[in-house]
């Protein structure tokens, strides 16, 4: 016998839950956190009901099953016996990113078997919509999908969708512009009828994680990272764990930062975790902004009331121009890694430099008790490789601490641009060994993940008497710092600053003292084996 949830027809923003063996209940989305549905495409029955049945352990309330990856013949009715949740079926032809081989009218008999089997929602694309009439109980998801861009009159095409009968619009675009976020959850916002907006691919990331915040019934996801049925979909791992969908509800304060690329960044990680640690309703997002989009995207996240970004590659010096304030530290650097909007200001700052220095200062302290409490770098020599953004604020800060500082950089014009703007000196890159230093910083990236074999200092001339900086994090333990370490130099990590930068802007972000030690804990279960 095949199980029917009972359900009644309900409102724009709400969708069902399963209570109980034969029963769902209603639930409120307007206030409230949304649901995330799993997409399973699996070849064979048994595989489908076997991560069906994992993901409700794991506390999936819906998933999507897709009929179009089953090989052969496709059996409905021994999908939904004894399903353990309610379910949406989509059975997609290729042209809207689909696998499914047979006619149409095959798939169409896939689609009203489902209906008559009980299906608590069936994903009727426009064209086949009025083919397909309402049955029973099971809700009508009415889709459309782009795979190239996000169309100009969105609210004109959702209206033509909502018209057909439906009890939820879905629209999946390409997003080609951050831009694109905006629109897509503005229409979510404002639809009459319960509508899922989201933007396909890494640029359209937010929408998918903001889709609940701005009243979407549900959102989707994948079983898993490697299995992703849609470009730039998000595991549901890694939508419960690291951006913690479920909590996030209309009240949830935004935050996130920008870069090109993005996928590199671990500042999610270690920033949703102290929000979940000290119980802050708030979510950081990754947003993936091309250097041309900067400025119309610090207008969008305006509009979004985004209250705080962290800012990297390419935009930490270009974002200057869309900002109302600057602190003294990031005007001396002349680059930004945080900004504010604190009401109509949006304020830039830099927490690299305080952050470098200070794990500088600690680091000297430790190794010399008899170095000088206010200023333990007085009277020291530095030798920094590199001549990027990092360099910048890091030989910003050894100045103003009185550190006689040379720069080395592959780019020896760029070396020569930095040592001239804040009184320091620049040798050829050729030539760095031969510096007799105090400190060896490193803000190149040699020896970043995945190049763990390469070093830009040559271990010969590391001395017991060095402390070595490596900026890099991830790996922690570089091999400039694995050979610092066999000679007995005093270490400090890319680890220990990028905490404490993150720290800084998590203070200025919440106003709170941020839990250093839970963002340094989750950064090195990141890098670490363990990986999301």
């Amino acid at each position: 016998m095949i199980k029917v949830f009972v359900i009644d027809r309900v409102g724009p923003r709400d969708a069902i839950v399963r209570t109980g063996p034969n029963s769902i209940r209603i639930r409120q989305h307007r206030r409230q956190a949304t649901m995330i549905c799993v997409s399973i495409g699996r070849g064979r029955h048994r595989h489908v009901m076997a991560e069906h049945r994992h993901l409700v352990e794991q506390g999936a309330e819906l998933v999507e099953l897709r009929l179009d990856y089953i090989k052969g013949e496709v059996n409905v009715r021994r999908l939904l016996h004894e399903r353990p949740c309610p379910v949406i079926i989509t059975c997609r032809r290729a042209r809207e990113g689909g696998k499914f081989s047979g006619t149409e009218d095959e798939r169409l008999m896939l689609l009203r078997s489902s209906i008559a089997a009980g299906a608590e929602y069936v994903d009727l694309e426009e064209d086949v919509a009025a083919s397909v009439p309402r049955y029973g109980a099971t809700r009508r998801i009415i889709s459309y999908h782009d795979f190239r861009k996000t169309p100009d009159n969105l609210p004109r095409l959702h209206a033509r969708l909502a018209a057909m009968d439906a009890d939820i619009v879905k629209l999946a675009t390409m997003a080609n512009h951050p831009h694109d976020n905006l629109r897509m959850l503005s229409l979510i916002r404002d639809a009459k009828v319960s509508t899922i907006g989201l933007c396909m691919g890494d640029i359209g990331t937010p929408s998918r994680i903001l889709a609940g915040h701005f009243g979407a019934p549900f959102t989707y996801a994948t079983f898993h990272h490697e299995r992703a049925l849609a470009p730039g979909q998000l595991s549901y791992q890694h939508m419960k764990e690291l951006y913690h969908y479920d909590d996030i509800n209309s009240e949830t304060a935004l935050y996130g930062v920008i870069a090109d690329p993005i996928g590199h960044s671990l500042s999610p990680q270690i920033h949703n975790a102290a929000f979940r640690h000290q119980g802050v309703n708030a979510v950081y997002i990754p947003f993936r902004v091309p250097r041309a989009n900067l400025s119309q995207f610090i207008e969008d996240a305006k509009v979004l009331k985004i209250r705080g970004l962290s800012v990297t590659i390419p935009h930490k010096e270009s974002i200057a121009r869309s900002l109302t304030k600057i602190d003294s530290a990031a005007k001396g650097i002349e680059a930004v890694n945080t900004v504010v909007f604190d009401g109509d200001q949006v304020v830039g700052y830099n927490t690299d430099c305080k952050a470098a220095l200070d794990s500088l200062k600690q680091a000297l302290a430790e190794a010399d008790a008899g170095a000088a409490e206010e200023n333990p770098l007085a009277g020291k020599s530095a030798l920094v490789l590199g001549a990027g953004g990092a360099a910048r604020a890091i030989v910003y800060g050894l100045r103003r601490h009185d550190v006689q500082t040379t720069i080395a950089s592959r780019t020896r014009q760029r070396a020569d641009a930095l040592a001239t703007r804040y009184g320091a000196r620049a040798v050829d890159w050729l030539s760095r060994n031969k510096v007799s230093a105090d400190i060896l910083i490193n803000c190149t990236p040699v020896g970043m993940h995945p190049e763990v074999d390469a070093t830009p200092y040559d271990k010969h001339y590391l001395k017991p008497s060095m402390l070595v900086f490596d900026t890099v994090y991830n790996p922690e333990s570089t091999l400039l710092i694995k050979d610092a370490q066999r000679h007995h130099c005093h270490v400090v990590t890319g680890v220990q600053m990028f905490v404490r930068q993150a720290s800084l802007q998590y203070r200025l972000f919440t106003g709170r003292q941020a839990p250093a030690d839970v963002m340094r804990d989750v950064l090195k279960r990141t890098i670490g084996p363990v990986k999301y």
